[in-house]
């Protein structure tokens, strides 16, 4: 899931200090480490956000057929955030943050 965490920060346009925030604050030299193949161990709390993380990426990709359309959602303003991108959302570091985006999305995606 780490590999598939940084594959989709890349496709997202998030730099390497967004990146250490949403996943629990980790040190952003242990993020590049990560990009350089080297993974640590998991906790609970990383477990849940990689997971999350990933969530929103299958939602998107469910909710939009082209996957630049989903990539570029990340950062567009959104109404149900009060104007603000999904980024700034999950931006606010807390696991709640991404779980927010990912009930969106979920919800969003079961009206069909």
């Amino acid at each position: 899931m780490q590999r598939a965490v940084i594959r989709l920060f890349d496709h997202w346009g998030v730099t390497d200090a967004q990146a250490a925030v949403l996943l629990g604050d980790i040190a952003v030299r242990t993020y590049q480490r990560w990009k350089q193949g080297e993974y640590g161990r998991w906790n609970v709390d990383l477990a849940a956000r990689l997971s999350n993380l990933i969530g929103i990426h299958k939602a998107l990709r469910l909710l939009y057929t082209e996957a630049d359309r989903g990539y570029r959602w990340i950062k567009a303003p959104n109404r149900a955030f009060g104007e603000r991108t999904a980024l700034e959302v999950m931006l606010g570091g807390q696991l709640t943050d991404l779980m927010r985006v990912r009930r969106y999305l979920d919800s969003y995606r079961s009206a069909w």
